[in-house]
């Protein structure tokens, strides 16, 4: 297997604050790594090692073959970068920012002027093309950034939580074109605290805590390695709910868990098959349920249990040491 981005070892001290202690990585290529992390947990401290902008003070790191810290004119060549901000120019148009990156990576204008066209339509941007960007809504904004990082053609794309502060359409906007990117052979590693966007994009999933990597596999595995599976039921009347927690305590052992709010009961289950005599029961006791079934633990789940805390819902923004 070929990696894209391979890493072993890192550490980087700033002071006496460890923001990266031994981080190892592996991206194959054209696989989508999820870096999932609190914040402040070193995931953009890696982003900027793995990009050339700091140096490690211990461990190595590749990047498409080349050495970060000894080739670093390579790699450069061969990456994209979106941070956590809009870095295009707000008083430019879109055409006008993708243009400048194009002569600044040394393409002709006439060059410039036909990759700026090729990605504003990929990004379906051609309609807003000659307005400044600062018209832009807060998607359209994301997307140029995007399209910019990609202006080089790069064969690595590092996106540091790009959907910071976007609204939920927005950021479908934005998974859509890294899946896009995906299916054109790019290698993406994103760092996120959103867990739907990591189970939604990512081929596998590092999770960072205090600079060390806790735990890494693909999604499926990560939610296997959290426990079991748990039983949802949501009867269709609530005044049912009393008979069906007598009903999951007398086959579990196990009080469920009840959401009062939702009419929901949840329990712990070691054993799938115990789902046809749940619905036996339930309907030897007459009782209907609007939703019954299995479920493996969720990302949240696994955040949780791996960090001690949940994922946030909305990222805060990670500082010079995140």
């Amino acid at each position: 297997m070929s990696y894209a981005i391979e890493a072993e070892g890192l550490v980087k001290r700033f002071g006496s604050t460890v923001a990266l202690d031994g981080v190892n990585l592996a991206v194959p290529t054209g696989k989508v790594l999820g870096v999932l992390g609190p914040n402040g947990a070193g995931k953009t401290t890696a982003v900027r090692v793995l990009a050339t902008l700091l140096r490690a003070d211990e461990g190595w790191a590749r990047v498409g073959g080349y050495d970060v810290a000894k080739q670093s004119t390579a790699v450069r060549g061969i990456i994209g970068l979106t941070g956590q901000y809009a870095s295009v120019d707000e008083d430019l148009s879109g055409t006008e920012n993708l243009v400048l990156i194009g002569k600044l990576l040394g393409l002709s204008k006439a060059a410039a002027k036909v990759r700026a066209a090729e990605l504003l339509a990929k990004f379906e941007l051609t309609d807003a093309a000659s307005r400044s960007v600062k018209t832009y809504s807060g998607g359209m904004r994301r997307r140029t950034d995007l399209a910019a990082s990609l202006v080089g053609r790069p064969q690595v794309l590092f996106l540091d939580e790009p959907t910071t502060g976007l609204d939920p359409h927005s950021r479908n906007e934005v998974w859509a074109t890294v899946r896009g990117l995906v299916d054109d052979g790019v290698t993406v590693l994103l760092t996120t605290q959103y867990l739907e966007e990591a189970d939604q994009l990512a081929d596998l999933i590092t999770v960072i805590d205090h600079g060390k990597v806790i735990a890494a596999g693909t999604p499926h595995e990560l939610k296997r390695r959290t426990g079991g599976q748990s039983m949802q039921i949501r009867p269709t009347v609530v005044a049912d709910i009393p008979a069906v927690a007598a009903i999951l305590r007398e086959l579990t052992g196990l009080d469920p868990i009840i959401d009062t709010d939702n009419g929901v009961l949840s329990t712990p289950v070691d054993n799938p098959l115990l789902l046809s005599t749940v619905v036996r029961r339930l309907d030897d006791a007459g009782i209907t349920a609007d939703e019954l079934g299995l479920r493996l633990p969720s990302l949240d789940d696994v955040f949780l249990t791996l960090t001690g805390r949940t994922g946030s819902t909305t990222p805060a923004t990670e500082g010079s040491l995140a």
